[in-house]
């Protein structure tokens, strides 16, 4: 009997120490996975800030190209408003000039 509980007791024993190295190997992963995990997480937020930064330097150039071409539309619209007051004063003078028996 006394053999029995020695076997039992050195059965108890191994289950305890494959427990602990089981534990000891879990506990040696944890930091490993922790670091694959962030190491996943910065990844994610580099691309998103990325694609962020690629979106607002887009928009800022269309903003850009849209102000640059709004103002060659003013300056077009001034240079033909100057036109059409040139022309409106010739055409008011022929106006006045035929109805005085000039033209």
């Amino acid at each position: 009997m006394n053999e029995k509980k020695i076997q039992q007791v050195l059965e108890i024993e191994k289950e305890a120490q494959e427990f602990q190295d089981k534990a000891q190997r879990e506990a040696q992963e944890i930091p490993v996975k922790a670091e694959q995990k962030a190491q996943t997480l910065i990844s994610k937020a580099k691309e998103e800030a990325q694609e962020e930064a690629r979106k607002l330097i887009a928009k800022v150039k269309s903003e850009d190209e849209t102000k640059k071409i709004m103002a060659e539309v003013e300056k077009k619209n001034s240079q033909l408003d100057i036109i059409a007051k040139k022309n409106f004063d010739k055409a008011i003078t022929y106006v006045i000039d035929r109805v005085i028996g000039k033209a």
